[in-house]
This record gives structure tokens, C-alpha cells and sequence, in this order.
């Protein structure tokens, strides 16, 4: 119970972020995390979601902070709802945010 209190309180410690990768067949993946590092390397290595791992290799094309995981997920979710074109528009405005090349 104790290693569940302590996640619980790192998760809610933490700043919360949205980020989107560009797969390897330019399709695009939306998610969020506290550690975008942590995860991106995940789905570089094929470990973090299926997508992911069968739309190799990824780069990280934009990432925002959201603060808390409800507002994170709140925004993931307006984020996969807007076409593909916002999506992009999005990236294109943010570019300086979260770039890895």
C-alpha cells in the first residue's frame, strides 16, 4: 500500500505534459506523461504502446506542459479530436517546444 501511496503522490507532484510523435509512416501519436525523456526513449525502443512499435521509428515533433494528469488528459483528448491539419498546425506553432531531432 505504501509503494501506491508514494506513486500517487509523485503523480501529483509532478507537471504533467502532452506530447505528439511523428511515426516512421508520418502518422502521428498522441500521449502524455511526466517524463517525456523517459518516454520517448520507451517508444524508441518499441516498449511503450503497440502503435508505436509497429510505426517505427518515432520522433518527438511537440510537447506541451499541462500541469496537473486531468488537465494532461483533458487536452489529449481535444488534441486526437481536432483533424489532422490542426494537429499539424499545432506542431508548426510549437515547434520550439519539443523538437528532437
Amino acid at each position: 500500500m505504501k509503494v501506491k501511496e508514494e506513486a500517487a503522490a509523485y503523480a501529483s507532484a509532478s507537471s504533467w505534459f502532452l506530447y505528439i510523435l511523428r511515426c516512421g509512416d508520418g502518422s502521428l501519436y498522441t500521449g502524455v506523461t511526466t517524463d517525456i525523456d523517459r518516454r520517448f526513449k520507451m517508444h524508441s525502443e518499441g516498449k511503450a504502446s503497440r502503435y508505436t512499435r509497429t510505426h517505427q521509428p518515432v520522433d518527438l515533433v511537440y510537447r506541451e506542459e499541462c500541469g496537473s494528469r486531468s488537465q494532461a488528459l483533458a487536452r489529449e483528448c481535444a488534441v486526437k479530436s481536432l483533424p489532422r491539419k490542426g494537429k499539424e498546425r499545432l506542431i508548426l506553432g510549437g515547434r520550439d517546444r519539443g523538437r528532437r531531432t
